[in-house]
């Protein structure tokens, strides 16, 4: 199973630029409207320092990080919900995947010219929204008619399904997104049906110019918008991080501390997706391959071994658990379980980041 990451916003935003930052893809970048008509998709590796420090210590001969996948969509325009532009084919292409990533223009361009004429990211990230909120109503208000059909017939589980319909239409018609509803488990069970957009977490990126980024206004206002609704929100230089992923790595570090900035917008981007989607990574040291693995919190061992193979999972036995900063701290596997920090574990235990694991299965 893989994690998509779906990049939305309005024309002009900067969206392939920043796709091309992420995948050195090549993804076409133009300054008119619905230059990306098919999707972009784009596999990233997932920065990770504790990856790193286990090749320095272990010296495999492959080193593979886990990676996670970027889908560069067209832009959404108002009216999309009603097929203006790409209309539905623009939301269809983001019904699948697991997390929006909604690129905000925060710079000026007179070569590259803002579809409504102005800089405005308030206005901007309300026109998306209010395009998405329209689109799940057109759903609900479908998926209504047919459980309204099952309830006149006397189906109970239909009048259950229908109270979180209309639950959640409210809330829409209100402009609170769906995942902000508060729902139980036993009603987003109700909704697994219903590919809802607003059910999706979703952060901000804040695609700026340098100007904007030391104080500008535009930025200034659309951190305050994100802190408003709790979301989180990642500054990216847009057109500076591309010309940084052609940079060799030293060249990069100097480049980032001449702003003043520890890593790349990009690599912040990444792991903050990795984060919203509620992921922790584990790792497998085996023959001459140490590598990460996704896989989401709360994932049992035998879980955690299909992801490795089918076969894994269903042999599943045990496995021989270390944390990573025990092996950082003693060096070896050998030495972690002579000083007693490697146990051993079964079904019932969840994975937990960062861990090294030895998985036992039957063939």
């Amino acid at each position: 199973m893989s994690w998509k990451c779906g990049i939305i916003g309005l024309p002009n935003a900067g969206k392939s630029t920043i796709f091309n930052a992420l995948t050195a893809a090549g993804a076409e970048t133009a300054i008119y409207p619905f230059s990306t008509i098919n999707p972009n998709l784009g596999v990233v590796p997932v920065p990770d320092a504790r990856l790193q420090t286990l090749g320095s210590l272990l010296k495999p001969e492959k080193l593979t990080p886990t990676t996670i996948e970027f889908v560069d969509v067209a832009g959404l325009i108002a009216g999309a919900s009603k097929g203006e532009g790409l209309g539905n084919q623009f939301l269809g292409h983001i019904r699948d995947v697991d997390l929006l990533v909604h690129v905000v223009r925060c710079f000026a361009s007179a070569q590259c010219p803002h579809p409504l004429g102005s800089l405005n990211p308030v206005r901007d990230v309300g026109i998306v929204d209010t395009e998405l909120l329209l689109a799940d109503l057109e759903i609900l208000g479908r998926q209504k008619v047919k459980l309204e059909k099952k309830v006149r017939m006397g189906e109970k589980a239909g009048a259950a399904a229908l109270a979180v319909l209309i639950k959640v239409e409210e809330g829409l018609n209100k402009g609170i997104w769906a995942r902000n509803l508060g729902l139980s488990a036993p009603e987003l069970e109700h909704l697994q049906q219903t590919p809802l957009l607003t059910l999706k977490p979703c952060l901000f990126v804040a695609n700026l110019s340098e100007e904007e980024f030391n104080g500008g206004k535009h930025y200034q206002a659309l951190q305050e918008l994100a802190a408003a609704r709790r979301a989180p929100l990642v500054p990216i230089l847009g057109d500076l991080e591309a010309e940084l992923q052609e940079l060799p790595a030293d060249e990069q570090r100097e480049f980032l501390a001449g702003l003043g900035l520890a890593e790349s917008g990009i690599h912040r981007l990444i792991q903050e997706s990795y984060r919203l989607l509620g992921l922790v990574t584990f790792y497998t040291i085996v023959g001459p391959e140490v590598r990460a693995w996704t896989v989401p919190a709360g994932t049992s061992l035998p879980q955690a071994a299909g992801r490795i193979h089918s076969d894994m999972e269903k042999g599943f036995i045990r496995a021989e658990v270390m944390n990573f900063a025990d092996l950082q701290i003693h060096g070896s596997q050998a030495k972690v379980k002579e000083a007693g920090r490697l146990h051993v574990e079964g079904r019932d235990y969840h994975v937990q980041d960062g861990e090294i694991l030895l998985i036992r299965f039957s063939r």
